[in-house]
């Protein structure tokens, strides 16, 4: 067996539109970070450090369990009902691997509600926005 065999779902090319939804998706975790940050008297302009060392491991978890996923492949873009069911389990797990980040990587610790929090208003984001994804790719 010298030949590779490709399977239909992770032999999809990232093109431009899957790159701007990883944008996208990237931008709405910074923001879901720095909004948590103001609201708890941080300010990320005064402190760019911190802010960089809280969004970082939300980041890392995210585009490592996506790549695993196979999240950015043009047909979980397109279909809402896929892209829904993938985008919440990729982040309820890079939820996960990015807390235990923020726990043992950067040092950082935080009280009981925050897991709760992060993970909740994360998935209300991103699956929102993955569903207007795919409903605006729908239509093109």
């Amino acid at each position: 067996m010298d030949t590779a065999v490709r399977t239909a779902s992770r032999s999809e090319s990232v093109d431009r539109k899957t790159l701007l939804v990883a944008v996208g998706d990237i931008g709405l975790l910074a923001g879901l970070v720095l909004v948590g940050q103001l609201s708890h008297n941080v300010n990320p302009i005064d402190q760019p450090v911190a802010s960089l060392e809280a969004i970082a491991p939300f980041v890392i978890g995210w585009l490592a369990v996506a790549a695993l996923a196979g999240l950015y492949t043009r047909s979980v873009a397109a279909s809402v009902t896929q892209s829904v069911r993938l985008t919440t389990v990729t982040w309820i797990a890079a939820a996960n691997v990015g807390l235990l980040l923020r726990q043992t990587v950067f040092g950082d610790t935080a009280v009981w509600p925050f897991p709760l929090v992060m993970t909740g208003f994360g998935l209300l984001l991103l699956v929102g926005w993955r569903i207007a994804v795919a409903l605006i790719t729908d239509r093109l």
